[in-house]
């Protein structure tokens, strides 16, 4: 019997589930035994964004079979929309729920991307906390790899012959959706996950903000701490202004509904 989804919710140009981090970790686990797979988008602010701003990235988001709030702004949007987005699910956290999820089901994993050695260095993290799970592989593209058809090839059939059941695919958006794609043609009983910095957070490269601070929607800036280079034009300029738009309209919208 086919899995009845949760509720959804539009949250920008996006679908998202209104669901449990456990709750996505059932989904999987069910699918495994019935030999589906799908793909998950862990839609933070960022992604959102891109998504409304180009209907090419919001049909590449939409293609995905599960798609969850991984950004507070996302979950209060929902929240504030009407439906009642229980939590934030992120992909560094599914990094090790969907690997202990694959461990009790007796599936493999496949780590890509992160500089050379660090989804190496993940995959034994995750192997130590989860006794008895089968890593499958581990990649780590050259930069800009997905710019050139025969290394994007070469990624494919290196994973496509290790023959994996869930794929961390850790290349940030929308690089890792795009090679997804590719790999579901080749995979279709396997599960592929987009988790951005998850691998690397995984190996311990850098921390998390603490549980608090995740809590409070302000983990970002945890993360600008971390990287202001990177990310301050990012956060600051594009994600916040769009972040309060985003919590707007969701309020807007409700308001309109229930007149």
């Amino acid at each position: 019997m086919p899995q009845i989804p949760p509720p959804v919710v539009r949250v920008g140009a996006v679908d998202v589930w209104s669901v449990t981090e456990v709750g996505v970790a059932e989904h999987v686990a069910r699918a495994w035994e019935r030999g589906e797979g799908g793909a998950i988008v862990t839609a933070n602010v960022d992604i959102v964004r891109a998504a409304t701003r180009s209907p090419d990235l919001a049909a590449l988001v939409a293609r995905s079979e599960v798609v969850v709030a991984d950004g507070m702004p996302v979950v209060w949007a929902g929240r504030l929309a009407g439906v009642a987005v229980p939590e934030r699910v992120t992909g560094s956290s599914l990094v090790f729920t969907l690997s202990a999820a694959a461990a009790r089901a007796g599936r493999s994993v496949y780590l890509l991307g992160g500089n050379p050695g660090v989804p190496e260095k993940a995959a034994g993290v995750l192997v130590g906390q989860n006794p008895g799970l089968r890593v499958a592989g581990t990649d780590s593209p050259a930069f800009g790899f997905d710019a050139d058809p025969a290394a994007t090839a070469e990624a494919v059939a290196r994973v496509v012959e290790a023959k994996p059941d869930l794929v961390l695919v850790g290349l940030g958006f929308p690089k890792q959706e795009r090679l997804i794609a590719l790999l579901r043609a080749e995979l279709p009983e396997a599960w592929f996950v987009g988790c951005g910095a998850g691998i690397p957070m995984a190996a311990g490269e850098f921390r998390r903000a603490s549980g608090v601070v995740q809590k409070m929607g302000a983990e970002w800036l945890h993360r600008l701490a971390l990287e202001p280079r990177r990310l301050a034009k990012r956060y600051l300029r594009d994600d916040l202004p769009f972040a309060f738009r985003l919590l707007f309209s969701a309020l807007r919208t409700r308001f309109t509904r229930e007149k």
